[in-house]
């Protein structure tokens, strides 16, 4: 599993700008609180490479699948989540994998990492009560 400032990150594809070039269906990891992307770490020098070719050539689009065969069954299996899942379900996820954390860091006395916790839980308990507002209002 992929962690970001202790959220397990989230599974997608997506397109990434690399200088004047756009690499579409990257395989990506993104953090649910902070949003930070990286990609997937299975193929991070595929896209590097394919990346800088593809600059290189002056290409201004390109399609990470023409190039590079993964697995798509395989590339997400260590994410807790995917990004085609409902955002509420995923948020939800979150939090409870959160609270088990918070239970591990109290029993540790790790005062530090509970106050990491307990603000990622503020921010994912915003998110699901705005995703719960937009469901309900929908």
């Amino acid at each position: 599993m992929s962690y970001c400032c202790g959220a397990s990150m989230v599974g997608t594809k997506g397109t990434l700008k690399h200088y004047r070039t756009q690499v579409h269906n990257v395989p990506l990891l993104f953090c649910p609180v902070c949003r930070r992307i990286e990609v997937h770490y299975k193929v991070e020098n595929e896209y590097e490479i394919l990346a800088e070719y593809a600059h290189g050539d002056g290409a201004t689009e390109i399609d990470f699948q023409d190039y590079v065969m993964e697995d798509d069954d395989t590339i997400f299996e260590n994410c807790v989540n995917r990004e085609s899942e409902d955002a509420f379900e995923i948020v939800k996820r979150q939090i409870d994998i959160s609270l088990d954390l918070l239970m591990v860091a109290k029993q540790m006395n790790d005062e530090k990492w509970q106050g990491e916790l307990k603000r990622r839980l503020a921010v994912m308990s915003q998110r699901r009560s705005r995703l719960q507002h937009n469901k309900s209002g929908s």
